[in-house]
């Protein structure tokens, strides 16, 4: 599994060491009394100072240093380490303004001793409030009415910074009893769930009195990483050799990219073909809070816990099996769980390749058309192979060329390229498999932080595939596939379907340090039309509904992201006018799924997500927090019988039926793809545009060109 978040990093390293919210009084430790403060280390100074070089000659946003910098920098390394607002107080963040106009200065030194004044006063009280909270768990849980009113605000990130213990206290308080409230509706015994929390407050104890000074300066270097864009790293030595062990592609896990959030590992995509995408149910955006070794190990809680430690936990040999706990993505509390059960393997180039098909569909005049289908789950290219001189290395491009003629040959009146989740790879194969649909120009502009642009495409004329072409982007399609899509666009070669990319249009390098690496972004991507994919990503020329939370994955959601910008165009022919085109194949689609029983069912999911992803506080009720899960599920079980009901199916009795069904199977057969045979209703309905679009495909291009 990949162990590092990059390129969809969210800011804040150290958030992995945010633990949860515990305490209720703000007492004399008998623990917190005994910690060694931390010190920088001569190679953690030397390594800031040329992180600050390289930054300043090399990165693509040039960033003075200055006390408008630092005043920043304090902001967000305080962010970083709190971002709930629950354990400094007021009087730690009035002492730390002294510092406030001091970062610029130290930076260029290579002075590192108030930033660990910082971490070491975050560390002492995160520490203060474990030992506490630990001193009488039980009798504060016994303590709890859970008949009352009370409800907590669902975010402190911009509340006031609690003003003394007392006020404290109640955040604090609030906090424990949410947590306990989740774990009684998720059936835990009182006993069991002190024993739970008191497992887990002591982890995190030990865990903070064995943070190292490396802990303290990677927290702090990539505070000031991120002030350039959220994919500017400072990789520690540790990370740095997981980092390398990733790029080998020799690691065996699940295939996932993970980050920390908050108390939790969150899930930030899936590796295409890999043991957690073919099983078919983590998803971006879930939350690991448990993780068992084998289909019978005890299941391990691993909320708070640094995400390197819970990584090691995921990781393992092929074969063997993991079962993860999460609190799935569309969950509006923590009482919502699902357990996963995975097969270990190593991820290979050969699952990672392209694949074809053929989808028959009705067409207007009463037949049936027929629409290949090429899957392109990354863009990859056997450097190994290529370097050796190999005739029969493999390529995205040489895959897609063979299979475009094994389409063509069986038939093919139109060929859909599906790019949905494909975070990208190699720059060279994007280039090249644009020229297998242009006769010859440029398909990307690369502009680098001197402001020299360079282009690259397709510099001779060579045979090409001119029949009707769609592309199918969703959130996750990134990247590669972003310059992709968006040189078939501005070609007007084919018709963009789907959702907006992720807006990944920045290249970084990873680059030495004194002490550990450095991964900052050197250039920038633009499209032949001038626009940058960064941010905006590519828009389809026809939306469907979107799977992914817009607000939570993408670029535009992370902090410090680079803005959408535009350049010169690059000189470029256009072969189709979709023009008059659009509005009738938009209206034919908005008319097919209206009715279509899979997309009604979608809207109305993201209908009841968006409901409550406006709520702003969370009940400390347990009826009217039972009552509330109960509705969603009622809801839930209807929307799910209305789309069955239209499709023929078997009605559910209750949704834990069909969970049930889906578990025992995932656990018998944890290694199996997901079933290859269901429906992709995204996947055919592209498929009937591009029927619908046929006619607009004229013999000849247009002889424009700008």
């Amino acid at each position: 599994m990949k162990l590092y978040r990059s390129p969809f990093r969210s800011r804040g390293v150290f958030q992995w060491l945010a633990v949860l919210s515990l305490l209720v009084t703000l007492t004399a430790p008998s623990f917190a009394a005994t910690i060694t403060a931390l010190q920088a280390e001569e190679s953690q100074q030397d390594a800031i100072r040329d992180m600050l070089n390289q930054l300043q000659r090399r990165h693509y946003v040039q960033l003075s240093i200055d006390d408008a910098l630092s005043s920043k920098l304090l902001d967000v390394y305080l962010e970083d380490l709190d971002p709930g607002r629950q354990f400094f107080l007021q009087s730690d963040i009035q002492e730390f303004e002294k510092y406030r106009l001091k970062f610029d200065d130290q930076l260029k030194q290579g002075q590192l001793s108030d930033a660990f004044v910082i971490f070491n006063r975050y560390r002492e009280r995160v520490i203060q409030r474990l030992d506490s909270v630990l001193g009488g768990l039980p009798e504060l849980i016994s303590s709890f009415d859970f008949t009352s009113k009370e409800a907590m605000p669902l975010d402190r990130s911009e509340a006031p910074w609690p003003k003394n213990g007392n006020e404290a206290a109640a955040i604090w308080k609030q906090q424990i009893k949410s947590r306990v409230l989740s774990l009684k509706i998720a059936g835990k015994e009182d006993d069991a769930i002190v024993e739970l929390l008191e497992k887990r407050f002591r982890n995190q104890l030990r865990r903070m009195q064995q943070l190292e000074s490396e802990d303290a300066f990677q927290s702090f270097a990539n505070a000031y990483a991120s002030l350039y864009d959220p994919h500017t790293d400072y990789f520690s030595p540790r990370i740095s050799e997981n980092f390398q062990i990733n790029m080998s592609l020799k690691l065996e896990g699940i295939g996932a990219v993970l980050q920390a959030e908050d108390d939790f590992t969150k899930v930030v995509r899936l590796v295409p073909a890999g043991p957690a995408e073919k099983q078919g149910q983590l998803q971006p955006a879930d939350r690991i809070i448990g993780v068992a070794q084998g289909k019978q190990g005890e299941m391990q809680d691993v909320i708070g816990w640094r995400l390197d430690d819970v990584v090691d936990q995921i990781r393992g040999p092929a074969g063997s099996i993991v079962r993860l706990e999460v609190i799935p993505a569309s969950a509006i509390s923590d009482e919502e769980r699902q357990v996963i059960v995975i097969e270990r393997n190593e991820v290979k180039l050969e699952e990672q390749s392209a694949k074809g098909e053929m989808i028959e569909l009705p067409n207007a005049k009463g037949g049936m058309s027929k629409i290949g289908v090429i899957d392109i789950p990354t863009f990859y290219l056997d450097f190994e192979g290529f370097r050796r001189g190999d005739p029969d290395f493999r390529s995205t491009t040489r895959d897609v060329h063979r299979i475009l003629g094994e389409l063509l040959s069986e038939g093919a009146e139109g060929i859909l390229i599906d790019l949905r989740d494909n975070g990208g790879g190699s720059l060279a194969e994007a280039n090249a498999l644009v020229g297998l649909f242009i006769e010859q120009g440029p398909t990307v502009q690369i502009r680098q932080s001197n402001s020299r642009v360079i282009r690259e495409g397709k510099s001779r004329r060579s045979p090409y595939y001119s029949g009707p072409l769609a592309v199918l982007i969703n959130r996750m399609s990134a990247s590669a596939s972003e310059i992709f899509a968006g040189a078939i666009q501005d070609y007007q070669r084919g018709l963009i379907l789907g959702t907006q990319s992720f807006g990944k249009g920045t290249v970084q390098s990873v680059n030495p340090l004194p002490h550990g690496q450095l991964k900052l972004t050197e250039s920038k991507f633009y499209r032949i039309s001038g626009d940058s994919t960064q941010n905006r990503g590519v828009l389809p020329d026809i939306a469907f509904p979107p799977i992914y939370d817009m607000e939570k994955v993408g670029e535009n959601s992370l902090d410090n992201a680079l803005a959408w910008d535009r350049i010169a165009h690059a000189r470029h022919n256009y072969y189709f006018d979709f023009k008059d085109a659009l509005p009738k194949l938009r209206a034919s689609h908005d008319s097919r799924i209206a009715k279509d029983p899979d997309f009604i069912y979608l809207r109305e999911s993201l209908a009841q997500i968006e409901k409550i992803r406006n709520e702003k506080t969370l009940s400390l009720n347990l009826k009217q927090r039972i009552e509330e899960r109960d509705t969603r599920k009622a809801e839930q079980l209807a929307m799910e019988n209305r789309r069955r009901a239209a499709k023929g199916e078997e009605l559910l009795k209750t949704l834990d039926a069909e969970e049930e069904e889906e578990d025992a199977a995932a656990s018998a057969e944890a290694g199996n793809d997901k079933d290859e045979d269901k429906p992709d209703p995204y996947l055919h309905e592209a498929a009937s545009i591009l029927i619908d679009a046929k006619p607009y495909f004229v013999a000849e291009r247009l002889a424009q060109s700008r």
